[in-house]
């Protein structure tokens, strides 16, 4: 065969793709006693361009779709895209970023206004990728996540999970990126690895010359325990159960409790306790009905709570001047090498905060038990 007859993808690919899509051959056929058959694309975010996966997953879709309709299903296969919230919000702040500009330089709404252009540009560029790839979506039913039908349709279904007490408001430990402003999956807080320091430091027990000394990451959160905690079956500390500590550089007092959570093997066994700033503290806090003290605000910065001393620094700053303020007082003991695991936003790889914030639930039971009778009883099949 001449060079010249090889086949060429671009001299018709786009040609007989255009054919079908002029066509409407992706559209189902009007033939209601046909069986159906429908896959909804899981929507590309729209914070970039298609990777490989996407490019596997859409053509087994496409497969899929094709091999039903050849044997005669109505078929429809529902493309969209993905606005991706705050994820798409970073990538334009990312490319504001190199032409030396910040989301705040901007009104609000004009904020919002790039990252429209931002989801014309990428959301286009995507829809395009699908094209190419041959996907045969029927482009007249495509949506976007953020459409007003769509987002209207997300308000319906809030409303009656609410009404039917399926969705309730309640306080939780989350993952909060100060960066991004926002609660984080524990999937999207993954943990990482890196040496840090572990901070000993002396607690004062009331009307006693003994004190206990604790261990900690995270020095700064001090200023918000409301307890110290012990193992009940530790013997070194079983004396001082129900005493109460001055806790340093406040002007609070708070008690010494007992609970089997406490790890006698870490650090000296005896763990400062701060309900509203440690996803562990939080439980012993709802446990022993401690005090939750809120002692930062939602970029990070500590606020009245931590005292007038240390309100309106980062935490960062402020752990510096909690350790010298310490030291002032004789109460810091000292500080050791320590590996440990450290949340980072999954976007910017700020390090999140455990923050206490009123959030919304879904109680999942009733759901879940719906979800599985189909299954059981053969209306829905897993492959």
């Amino acid at each position: 065969m001449e060079l010249s007859k090889r086949y060429n993808p671009k001299d018709v690919e786009e040609k007989w793709y255009q054919y079908w899509d002029e066509n409407n051959f992706f559209q189902p056929k009007d033939d209601p006693k046909a069986p159906t058959y429908t896959i909804v694309i899981p929507p590309p975010n729209i914070t970039g361009v298609l990777h490989m996966g996407h490019a596997l997953n859409n053509t087994i879709q496409d497969v899929l779709i094709r091999f039903k309709r050849m044997q005669g299903f109505r078929t429809l296969w529902i493309p969209g895209t993905d606005h991706a919230g705050i994820a798409t919000q970073n990538m334009v702040e990312k490319s504001l970023h190199k032409k030396n500009k910040k989301r705040t330089d901007y009104s609000q709404e004009e904020f919002i206004n790039l990252i429209w252009e931002w989801k014309e540009k990428h959301g286009n560029t995507i829809i395009g990728q699908l094209k190419k790839l041959g996907c045969s979506c029927d482009w007249s039913r495509e949506r976007f996540t953020m459409d007003e039908r769509l987002s209207y349709a997300v308000f319906e279904s809030f409303k009656r999970l609410y009404d039917k007490g399926l969705i309730y408001q309640g306080e939780y430990i989350i993952n909060w990126c100060p960066r991004c402003r926002t609660a984080l999956s524990d999937e999207e807080a993954e943990k990482q690895e890196q040496d840090g320091v572990l901070y000993y430091i002396r607690y004062p027990i009331i009307d006693s010359d003994e004190s206990l000394v604790v261990a900690t990451t995270r020095p700064e959160t001090m200023l918000g325990d409301t307890a110290v905690a012990v193992n009940p079956k530790d013997k070194r500390y079983k004396k001082y159960i129900g005493k109460n500590i001055k806790l340093p550089l406040t002007d609070r007092v708070i008690p010494i409790i007992a609970d089997e959570f406490v790890d006698p093997g870490f650090g000296t066994g005896a763990v400062k306790v701060t309900p509203a700033h440690d996803p562990n503290d939080f439980q012993m806090g709802q446990k022993h009905s401690l005090e939750f003290v809120v002692i930062m605000d939602e970029l990070a910065v500590m606020n009245k709570e931590a005292g007038k001393k240390y309100e309106g620094m980062d935490r960062f700053k402020c752990r510096k001047q909690v350790i010298q303020d310490l030291q002032k007082q004789a109460l810091f003991v000292e500080k050791k090498p320590h590996r440990h695991a450290v949340g980072r936003c999954y976007r910017c790889e700020t390090i999140v905060e455990p923050y206490i914030s009123n959030q919304w639930f879904v109680k999942m039971e009733p759901l879940a038990r719906a979800a599985i009778k189909v299954v059981e009883e053969g209306k829905i099949k897993f492959y």
